[in-house]
């Protein structure tokens, strides 16, 4: 495993992270042992960052990963916590969210608690709060800095203005956002902002949710969100599901599954950006973690990135990456220029 610095304020992470949301929300059931079994074998394997949010499962990933961490030393892994979601008893219901000082302050003592640990390494709120200025939110987290809680602040899918005002209140170590091939809105602004003030990017997505990795299959189980998300609709899928073909023919060329070709290229990507993009993995069982894992093997040539490129350009990609009434309320799609 390699393992780099989080832009030029944040921890030294590993080259992958492990992104845990499937293990315990939006993507139907998960087996909770497989899951703490993947969760062992990626600290195994050198896995080093672990992102959660405390309303995955309405705390019940938290509480996955404590049960996962038990009896290991806590500097073996830094956790990556978002906050700030408002959930409903129904399913998948949201109601907005919530970032005012107080509410922070309420969030992180719950993810204290059901995390088991004395501290957070990075704390993030998941979008931005409409009703709350940016620098108020920052100026809390700051404050938990300052006391011990957190260890770096992060941001989450907010725009190229709103990462400046926050890092003109303390220092930003990451932003995670969306980004993978058929996701790459970031490179208009917000890339370009970070890379200008040495704010690291952690990337989820990179497989766009299942969509490229060719494990996909027709969703229909209850409490799956793509079964909601436009690039899944018909219409849209099979369309995509063509641009996957022709990744997967660059892939069988090189001899690796699709997945890793998708996911190398996002690590291509980084090397570009002198390091700065971490790709997150939402492995949700071994066999998935240990197909992500042998991206780290594959290194692309400029050549043979021209050429993936030119296979699954940007706007050949059919659907949002996100429902419409999604869309409207995050701070990332708002374009400034």
């Amino acid at each position: 495993m390699d393992y780099q610095r989080l832009g030029s304020q944040g921890p030294t992470v590993s080259a992958i992270g492990l992104g845990t949301m499937g293990m315990s929300d939006m993507y139907g059931p998960a087996d909770r042992d497989e899951s703490i079994s993947t969760i062992h074998e990626a600290l195994e394997q050198g896995v080093s960052l672990i992102d959660t949010g405390d309303f995955y499962g309405m705390g019940h990933n938290e509480m996955l990963i404590a049960e996962a961490l038990k009896g290991r030393k806590r500097d073996e892994v830094l956790i990556s916590v978002k906050f700030g979601a408002l959930r409903g008893p129904g399913p998948g219901e949201f109601n907005g969210y919530d970032s005012r000082p107080a509410a922070v302050r309420n969030f992180i003592a719950y993810s204290l608690k059901r995390l088991g640990v004395d501290y957070i390494d990075i704390y993030r709120p998941a979008r931005l709060d409409p009703h709350v200025p940016i620098e108020d939110t920052v100026g809390t987290i700051a404050e938990l800095i300052r006391q011990g809680y957190v260890r770096h602040l992060g941001l989450s899918e907010v725009g190229a203005q709103t990462i400046r005002r926050a890092h003109a209140v303390h220092p930003v170590a990451d932003l995670q956002i969306e980004y993978s091939l058929v996701s790459r809105g970031i490179e208009r602004e917000i890339l370009p902002t970070c890379r200008e003030l040495g704010i690291g990017i952690t990337a989820y997505g990179v497989l766009s949710r299942g969509l490229i990795s060719g494990h996909w299959r027709k969703v229909a189980q209850k409490g799956d969100f793509r079964s909601h998300a436009p690039r899944f609709a018909d219409g849209n899928l099979e369309k995509n599901l063509a641009l996957v073909e022709k990744l997967r023919a660059i892939a069988i060329k090189l001899g690796v599954p699709v997945a890793q070709l998708a996911i190398a290229w996002v690590r291509g990507r980084a090397a570009a950006e002198r390091g700065m993009i971490l790709p997150l993995i939402g492995a949700r069982r071994r066999d998935q973690l240990v197909e992500s894992l042998g991206a780290l093997q594959l290194t692309l040539s400029a050549e043979q990135m021209a050429e993936i490129e030119r296979a699954v350009p940007p706007e050949a990609v059919a659907g949002a990456r996100y429902p419409e009434v999604h869309l409207l309320h995050m701070d990332s799609e708002r374009r400034t220029s």
